[in-house]
């Protein structure tokens, strides 16, 4: 990053998530990465983890700083904010990743002409297998995009968006994890009722949801067509097909994420 610094106002999971990847992919050395971080327990684990520089205050490491990677709870946000005011200038890149901090809220906070970039990620991302939505306000540029896609882009897979469908992201990839270990659960959990114990049937839910994903992934074909070409006429797969068809799954996976989406958009408006 041609010796930028990078300061994370925040140094919890999804932080620390972030700065693995840096650090594994050589994007950045320790000497160019600043926490900043109240807590003493997640400070002392970024100092331990790291070995990078681990401040109490935002503005100490705001000082220093080339990028500003706000990765706080959202409603400390505004507190941070308040806090580096007076610091931060059109030369340096603000990236926010939390939820509901619209850049209207940014810009109401440090200034119209400040270049901000929103980060939607996931948790898989500390596994590395991250899903991140990012998109820019009118003052940042494209090389800003670039260099937001390539920070996130060593936690997982990016895509850009508009500001506009952060609220749908969320409800799809955001919070997304959560449902899928939801449903993966689910069909442990009936396998165990059919006999299988619960580890395994467990082990057999996950391994089957990540080689479906990755079947997705890899093989360009649609999941309807993967639908078809795993189903036999009047076969197993055709039987539990016609269960998923016959009941409001599809109603219920749809209102399952427009609550979520709703949600995201009533916390932008608070």
């Amino acid at each position: 990053m041609d010796n930028k610094t990078i300061c994370f106002i925040g140094a919890g999971k999804m932080a620390s998530a972030i700065i693995k990847g840096l650090l594994s992919s050589n994007t950045f050395d320790k000497e160019h990465i600043i926490a900043a971080e109240v807590n003493d327990d997640s400070a002392k684990r970024a100092k331990e983890n790291f070995g990078i520089k681990v401040v109490s205050e935002a503005k100490d490491g705001v000082r220093d700083a080339d990028i500003i990677l706000i990765a706080t709870k959202p409603f400390v946000v505004p507190e941070v904010l308040e806090s580096i005011k007076d610091l931060v200038t059109d030369k340096q890149l603000v990236i926010s990743i939390a939820a509901g901090i619209t850049f209207s809220k940014l810009e109401g906070a440090l200034g119209t002409d400040k270049r901000f970039v929103r980060v939607m990620p996931n948790t898989p991302a500390l596994l590395e297998c991250g899903m991140s939505a990012i998109c820019k306000n009118n003052s940042a540029s494209s090389e800003d995009i670039k260099l937001v896609e390539d920070i996130f882009s060593k936690i997982g897979k990016v895509i850009l968006c508009e500001e506009k469908d952060i609220d749908a992201v969320t409800g799809v990839s955001g919070s997304g994890p959560a449902f899928y270990y939801y449903i993966i659960n689910e069909i442990a959990k009936a396998g165990e009722k059919l006999g299988l114990d619960y580890k395994t049937a467990l082990t057999l839910s996950a391994q089957t949801a990540l080689g479906a994903a990755k079947m997705i992934q890899e093989t360009g074909n649609t999941p309807e067509e993967l639908i078809t070409a795993v189903t036999t006429p009047g076969g197993t797969t055709a039987e539990g097909n016609k269960v998923l068809k016959e009941s409001n799954i599809s109603d219920i996976l749809f209102e399952t994420v427009k609550k979520t989406a709703e949600k995201s958009a009533l916390m932008s408006r608070s």
